[in-house]
């Protein structure tokens, strides 16, 4: 018998299959390939919450037919539901059941966004009990940090870059990170900048914010965001836990300067222009901090077009007050990157004692929208440029759309790449 003019029967009765069960056998050949999401680090931040569903919305958009399982670290505060209702047929590992079985039915581990290689133990868990691949989507690989905190050992930057090596892909989200990472070894087969995953965040409460803004008569596309940060967030006030003197005395030395150009940038808006502006928090911790070091110390005639949200937020309703500003300015990087990811313009302030991930805005074309504020000559820019934004509102909105769509094409970059690696499993 040629075996080139075999028919399909003649191949199902040699391969001893039934035409039902080699219909289950091709059904099963189609099966979708399922990817684990290690992701979802905190709760007490907007910015930590924007990482999952970002990530999320991307492989729903680019994978549709992908499933997703994720495994958090923590989901609290309504952020389960919260996900669930935006992606109903996700997954979410409770317990160590739930875990066993996403190890032996996914295909693929994908570590998520974070301040670095956030669960280097877990990918090694996963590499090691399975032998199946992993990605690392979007992180800062920190080099050694500034002032009291703690740098890392040569052994720690080893033992990271021992796992980006074993990884199909690592993005970066900013190029110092992959620059270091180059310069410590590392050499996964691909390693290229990756937008962090908030950039996708599509979480929506317009409910919410629409009751917010009423209630505040903040009218849309006519006030700014600003958003204060200490240099080393006060995590003991959330955790109820002990002090750290060190981080604590340098927020004391620090806050006055950190935070006396932001009032500045809001005193020449108010003074220049007819916009508001809304002192919000990205954290837990800064709500008060908005308070202590910006509204209570403005002139009262700035205050009284000042409003101050007193109270913590998720992610859903700050993206819907976001989109509904002219743009958001101050110590913080997720909220900027929400806001660039929905083409609203954004500031971002940094100093030395953060990682490295603020230069994300030179690699995305935003150079003049990222200020030091260790460095005199950048600080004495920040409310000309705020400023600037709020007196042409309809030019800086062309400068975030043009950033969005950059990231938007590198996003389906990395989405094809993961496409490619789940086809091999």
């Amino acid at each position: 018998m040629n075996p080139a003019l075999i028919s399909r029967r003649q191949a199902l009765g040699i391969l001893g299959l039934s035409a039902a069960s080699a219909s289950s056998l091709f059904a099963a050949e189609k099966a979708p390939q399922r990817i684990l999401l290690r992701s979802s680090w905190q709760t007490i931040n907007i910015g930590d919450i924007a990482h999952t569903p970002g990530v999320l919305r991307l492989i729903s958009e680019y994978l549709p037919e992908t499933e997703v399982t994720l495994w958090p670290s923590k989901v609290d505060n309504g952020v389960d539901e919260l996900l669930l209702a935006n992606f109903p047929k996700l997954k979410i590992v409770k317990n160590k059941q739930d875990l066993a079985t996403a190890f032996d039915e996914c295909d693929f581990l994908l570590h998520g966004s974070g301040a670095s290689l956030v669960a280097e133990k877990d990918v090694r868990r996963w590499s090691k009990e399975t032998g199946k691949p992993y990605g690392i989507y979007g992180i800062t690989f920190p080099p050694k940090k500034s002032h009291q905190t703690t740098a890392l050992s040569d052994d720690q930057v080893a033992s990271a870059v021992e796992v980006l090596n074993g990884a199909a892909f690592v993005f970066f989200r900013d190029s110092h990170s992959l620059a270091f990472a180059k310069e410590k070894g590392a050499q996964a087969p691909i390693m290229q900048f990756g937008p962090d995953g908030a950039f996708a965040c599509n979480l929506r409460d317009d409910a919410k914010a629409e009751a917010f803004l009423k209630k505040h008569d903040l009218e849309s596309g006519k006030f700014l965001c600003c958003i204060p940060r200490l240099r080393y967030t006060p995590s003991w006030v959330y955790k109820k836990s002990a002090v750290d003197p060190a981080k604590h005395a340098r927020n004391e030395e620090m806050k006055e300067h950190d935070h006396a150009p932001l009032r500045e940038a809001i005193i020449q808006v108010v003074k220049q222009t007819d916009m508001k502006v809304l002192v919000c928090p990205e954290d837990q911790t800064q709500m008060q901090i908005g308070k202590e070091m910006i509204v209570d110390k403005l002139p009262a005639d700035v205050r009284e077009r000042v409003v101050w949200r007193p109270n913590y937020w998720l992610t859903g309703e700050a993206v819907s007050v976001y989109t509904n500003s002219a743009g958001l300015f101050g110590n913080e990087m997720h909220s900027p990157i929400m806001c660039i990811g929905h083409g609203v313009p954004a500031v971002v302030c940094r100093w030395a004692e953060q990682t490295t991930k603020g230069y994300m805005w030179d690699d995305i074309g935003l150079s003049e929208w990222l200020f030091n504020m260790d460095d005199q000559a950048s600080i004495d820019r920040l409310a000309p440029t705020v400023v600037e934004i709020a007196k042409d509102p309809a030019a800086a909105k062309r400068k975030a759309v043009a950033a969005q769509h950059r990231v938007e094409k590198i996003q389906a970059e990395t989405m094809a790449i993961l496409g490619r690696e789940l086809a091999k499993t």
